[in-house]
């Protein structure tokens, strides 16, 4: 659309729209869809995640891998250390994904199960393999957690996540992190000055869920030990309408343009497409367009359809 067509936003409007421009989205690797389909919604170049879930292998992570990047998108595959037999198999995984598609950026995650598959634990113990810029990775993403994790303590996560990013710098690999969805403003600002005071420096991008249904919402949030913070959400919903279209995601990304995010180095967003990628592309087209109302109460905005 030509920038000169746009109406005039105020300056509150212009920094909700300029924060969505570039967001990256998720998608499973399950996933069937033709990524061709994207293109007509995302720009050119759009990150792309790719998750890996249970059951996943990392063989259908870089089918996908090829298909997104043949549709001229920018595949970016997590690595899930826990599902994973051992270094034979992340060396296969990473040169598959790097010399068939051209995968020089990943994100690590441990991987949601208790039991690992082989001798990872962690995202740390895939960075120590030497692994990763030994097959061509030059940037990886790492979990961060603005309102903690269900098994694991504050303290310990912040150990872990210092530990990692100085070993990722030792290895010459270019970090940043990418964080769970929530639903609130506040704590993820507070986490971030959190972090930007214990000396962490890296970018972060901050993740938020896409329009989905309050029951898949629900389902996630839970999962990924957020009750609180969808508990929050669904306090400020104000009509059954908007609890079943809209993402939960308005009153935070209105919240974050509150803050100093730019002396914060908050520098993206990152969408979970729980309801659907085709469905949160269209949203963040509308948004980045500037097809929202500013709301009258503390929900943020609406996007007009």
């Amino acid at each position: 659309m030509n920038e000169a067509a746009l109406p005039a936003l105020d300056p509150e409007r212009q920094a909700i729209r300029e924060l969505v421009r570039g967001a990256s989205v998720e998608l499973s690797a399950r996933d069937r869809a033709t990524p061709d389909a994207y293109q007509a919604l995302l720009p050119r170049g759009t990150a792309i995640y790719i998750n890996f879930a249970p059951g996943d292998s990392y063989h259908g992570s870089v089918d996908a891998a090829v298909r997104i990047r043949r549709a001229g998108f920018r595949p970016v595959p997590h690595v899930a250390a826990r599902y994973l037999a051992g270094p034979t198999q992340l060396a296969d995984f990473l040169a598959r994904a790097h010399g068939e598609a051209g995968i020089d950026d990943v994100l690590l995650i441990a991987g949601d199960i208790d039991q690992p598959a082989g001798a990872f634990r962690s995202s740390l113990d895939l960075i120590e393999t030497g692994l990763l810029e030994k097959h061509g990775i030059r940037r990886i993403g790492i979990a961060g957690y603005p309102e903690g994790h269900p098994k694991i303590g504050k303290a310990e996560l912040d150990t872990a996540l210092i530990g990692k990013l100085a070993q990722a710098r030792q290895a010459g690999l270019a970090t940043r992190i990418v964080t769970q969805f929530a639903f609130e403003a506040g704590p993820i600002l507070s986490w971030i000055r959190h972090l930007r005071a214990s000396g962490v420096d890296v970018p972060v991008h901050v993740g938020l869920a896409g329009p989905a249904t309050i029951a898949a919402l629900v389902k996630f949030a839970l999962r990924c030990g957020i009750g609180n913070s969808i508990g929050m959400m669904l306090k400020h919903k104000t009509s059954v309408t908007r609890l079943l279209t809209e993402s939960g995601s308005e009153r935070v990304i209105h919240g974050l343009t509150q803050g100093e995010i730019a002396s914060l180095g908050l520098h993206d967003l990152h969408f979970f497409a729980f309801g659907g990628v085709t469905r949160t592309c269209k949203w963040l087209g509308a948004i980045e367009r500037g097809d929202f109302t500013l709301t009258d109460d503390d929900s943020g905005f609406e996007v007009t359809r």
